[in-house]
């Protein structure tokens, strides 16, 4: 069944644009990124859109739609009653470059800040056999197709422009639990999460997770484990009381 739908598409850069009206035709199974291409070939050829696989892998068609994050290649126009109009804008907590693309490079940046995988001292390409149950608890956060979705609804950065300097955000405590909890690595990323990445700041409401297509645990299976790991390296009596035993033992 072919329709014609009502699309309202944000049009404009970094200095400014408003929200254009179009009428484009829609075909039975498909998806807003379906549609956004055809607005582009019928009527807007210079409408600037980011994507790449329209499998739901890649990550790169994040919009915002009727005001919630969403990949545009994994929103199906069956969602929207015919007669509705769908707006679709550029993710809000970066800057615009123009029309639906944004730029994402200080997610990149933070990527870079954190500290590479580090395994045991001298051991060698095949001296160590790990089993699914070593690795299932970190294994979760690998699904991760950087959509940055959490990124963007996190309102930490979303609402505070002056936070980014000092807060790395979910896609980033996902990749320091990841690391935390892989059996082989030996790096102690605690105190580099709350000081430098900004953990603290994180007050657990859980958008993150409720937006990941992947449907990661990004909140209760990550953020959360993260911050007891930091609250017993910093505040546990015991943990205190050893610290204190063992720098009398060394002096």
């Amino acid at each position: 069944m072919t329709y014609n739908a009502q699309l309202r598409v944000w049009r404009g850069d970094l200095d400014g644009g408003e929200l254009q009206d179009f009428q484009v035709e829609v075909n039975e199974g498909e998806v807003v990124l379906d549609i956004i291409h055809r607005l582009q070939a019928t009527q807007a050829p210079d409408l600037a859109v980011r994507w790449n696989c329209k499998a739901g892998k890649c990550g790169s068609c994040s919009a915002e739609i009727n005001g919630f994050p969403r990949l545009l290649c994994m929103t199906r126009m069956s969602m929207f009653d015919q007669d509705q109009t769908i707006t679709v804008t550029p993710i809000r907590t970066f800057p615009v470059i123009r029309d639906l693309v944004t730029d994402v490079s200080f997610n990149y940046q933070k990527a870079r800040e954190m500290p590479a995988f580090k395994p045991p001292a001298g051991l060698r390409p095949g001296e160590y056999r790990m089993q699914q149950v070593d690795v299932e608890r970190s294994q979760e956060f690998r699904k991760c197709i950087e959509c940055f979705l959490c990124q963007n609804v996190c309102h930490v950065i979303r609402d505070h422009e002056e936070n980014k300097e000092n807060f790395s955000g979910p896609r980033m405590f996902i990749r320091l639990a990841e690391l935390d909890m892989h059996p082989l690595d030996v790096a102690d990323r605690r105190d580099l999460a709350q000081d430098q990445a900004g953990l603290g700041l994180c007050n657990i409401t859980k958008c993150c997770t409720e937006v990941c297509p992947e449907h990661i645990t990004i909140t209760d299976n990550a953020i959360i484990p993260m911050k007891e790991r930091v609250a017993g390296n910093r505040y546990d009596p015991v943990v205190w009381l050893g610290r204190k035993i063992f720098r009398r033992k060394s002096d």
